[in-house]
């Protein structure tokens, strides 16, 4: 039997080695930095700055969706950004990440949201797949930029210089 229900500051501890497990995944296990009690102290301030939905198969841990909101200024509308969804090598095929993914579009739709978005590394075969066949469309004219670490502060503080 499947059960989906959000996580509490008591999850923390199965949020990470789902995180764990993502990052071991995506072929980047050094790049986890949050810890349990992070986590758990996250999610007990009065605004999270994120939400989870913890799957379990037949009263294991399966799999995570881990989502917060965004806002669409073309929209006028608040949307989701789903940051990880992850299932459990050994709990796949079993309709447990189109649970998890079911369960935050009805969230979409409960408040009012206008976009679900996410994103999916390119080798990822088999999340693509998995996204095409519910109707998501990849949107290869958009590309993902991120900063992290000295760039960002470099920015901040102003030093941060143009590559020719």
């Amino acid at each position: 039997m499947l059960e989906i229900r959000f996580a509490t500051p008591d999850d923390a501890e199965i949020i990470l080695r789902f995180i764990q497990a993502l990052a071991d995944y995506e072929r980047m296990p050094q790049a986890v930095e949050v810890d349990a009690p992070t986590l758990a102290q996250q999610l007990a301030e009065e605004r999270p700055p994120f939400e989870c939905l913890l799957a379990h198969l037949g009263g294991e841990p399966a799999g995570f969706a881990l989502f917060f909101h965004t806002y669409s200024t073309w929209r006028g509308k608040r949307g989701i950004w789903l940051e990880d969804l992850f299932v459990l090598p050994e709990a796949r095929r079993h309709g447990v990440g189109k649970a998890l993914l079911q369960r935050v579009a009805a969230l979409a739709v409960a408040r009012g949201c206008g976009r679900l978005e996410w994103s999916v590394l390119d080798w990822n075969e088999l999340a693509i797949g998995f996204y095409d066949r519910i109707g998501a469309a990849l949107l290869p004219e958009w590309k993902l930029c991120r900063m992290s670490g000295a760039p960002i502060e470099a920015l901040a503080a102003g030093i941060g210089t143009l590559r020719p």
